[in-house]
């Protein structure tokens, strides 16, 4: 009898809402309608790096999935099958366990003491009879997506991300649910700055792009500073001062992405860079709340959103996007298609190239859609655009 085709699937960078979502549709559609076999690599890319097959298993990385363990996964939050932020392509050679060490002992080594290992994970993929890899993740991890699309391997994308800055995609999964949670959240806090009077300032997370900052501020209605707009500190503060005073109940509000800052800060960032080469940065809320007290002298709450929006269950768009996402993945699988992420372009379900890397995150388009004498979000002239403001 003839193999059955087998999928790998696998999830990477940080968790979001609906990924299990995309594992169960996957793999109901691909047992049911294809006569597929799946299977789960755990934890991201390392999944990938770290294998180590004995009699053709190895529990620590590879799950065979079906619909007696996917079955009810999808009513939870998280991956099923976990997650790591490893990259293949600069994979650090101090970390790795003596036996991974010794696979990549061969492959050339940069100054830097890290290895491309691109070649064990077209070993290991071979090992593993995968005919088609989904990858789920953000941008960094779609990174190498791409990375192994190049390599001739046959592999299909589904964005996640609850930044939304994935490049040819209007949305990523994981993105409603944040900036609902973030609405939610800022809107009961209204009572308790309002009870103490004070400024509140709101961080959440968007290193490069500002969509989740953005998108909350438009529907809650507050003030927002995002990465693609460095701002004049005194400025704003002056705005939240004046905004406190008018505002009868003695409150005012602010939101800040992770990215943002003002003119003449040198960011801070801390600690090792990660496998993407990016390092901690400094608390801007905590930071702008400093500056706060120290030129206006108005007492303030410091709020940081960021990972309470990415826990727990997805809300309707999410899922429902997952579930399509996961639906159209295999659509291109059986048709043999390659090198394609799912996507919506304009409005509508589509799929596309997977991003270059060399292209970056997705930005807002700061000149018609953000105020930057106010603060906020431009609200006019929406007519005809789709329903995330954007076209690609």
């Amino acid at each position: 009898m003839a193999r059955k085709t087998r999928i790998g699937i696998l999830t990477g960078g940080g968790d979001v809402p609906g990924l299990n979502s995309v594992i169960k549709t996957l793999v109901y559609r691909s047992t049911e309608e294809a006569d597929f076999e799946v299977v789960g690599i755990r934890r991201g890319w390392e999944g990938l790096t770290h294998l180590n097959l004995v009699d053709g298993e190895d529990a620590d990385y590879v799950v065979s999935l079906h619909r007696q363990n996917t079955r009810a996964v999808d009513r939870t939050g998280g991956t099923f099958l976990h997650t790591s932020r490893t990259n293949p392509s600069k994979l650090s050679i101090k970390n790795l366990p003596s036996l991974v060490a010794e696979k990549v002992g061969g492959l050339k080594t940069s100054g830097e003491g890290v290895v491309d290992a691109t070649p064990l994970v077209m070993e290991n993929l071979e090992k593993l009879g995968i005919d088609y890899l989904v990858a789920i993740g953000g941008d960094d991890t779609l990174s190498y997506a791409s990375v192994l699309d190049r390599a001739g391997v046959p592999i299909v994308a589904v964005p996640k991300t609850m930044d939304n800055d994935v490049q040819n995609t209007e949305y990523c999964i994981g993105f409603s649910t944040a900036i609902s949670r973030a609405v939610s959240a800022i809107t009961r806090l209204r009572t308790t700055l309002g009870s103490h009077e004070r400024i509140g300032v709101f961080r959440m997370f968007g290193r490069d792009s500002g969509f989740t900052a953005f998108y909350t501020a438009y529907v809650a209605s507050v003030r927002c500073c995002i990465p693609e707009a460095e701002f004049d500190l005194e400025r704003l503060m002056q705005i939240l001062v004046n905004d406190k005073r008018n505002n009868p109940s003695r409150y005012a509000l602010v939101l800040l992405s992770e990215g943002a800052s003002w003119a003449g800060r040198d960011v801070e960032e801390y600690g090792p860079a990660d496998a993407y080469g990016h390092k901690r940065r400094a608390n801007v809320a905590e930071v702008f709340a400093w500056n706060l007290r120290e030129v206006t002298n108005e007492d303030s709450t410091v709020v940081d959103l960021s990972y309470d929006l990415r826990s727990g269950e997805p809300d309707f768009l999410d899922k429902m996007v997952a579930t399509t996402f996961a639906t159209m993945a295999f659509e291109c699988i059986v048709s043999r298609a390659q090198g394609r992420m799912m996507a919506i372009r304009k409005g509508c379900y589509a799929d596309t190239d997977i991003p270059d890397p060399k292209l970056g995150p997705r930005k807002i388009d700061v000149d018609n859609m953000y105020d930057r004498d106010r603060f906020r979000p431009i609200y006019e002239s929406k007519k005809g655009l789709p329903i995330f403001m954007m076209t690609i």
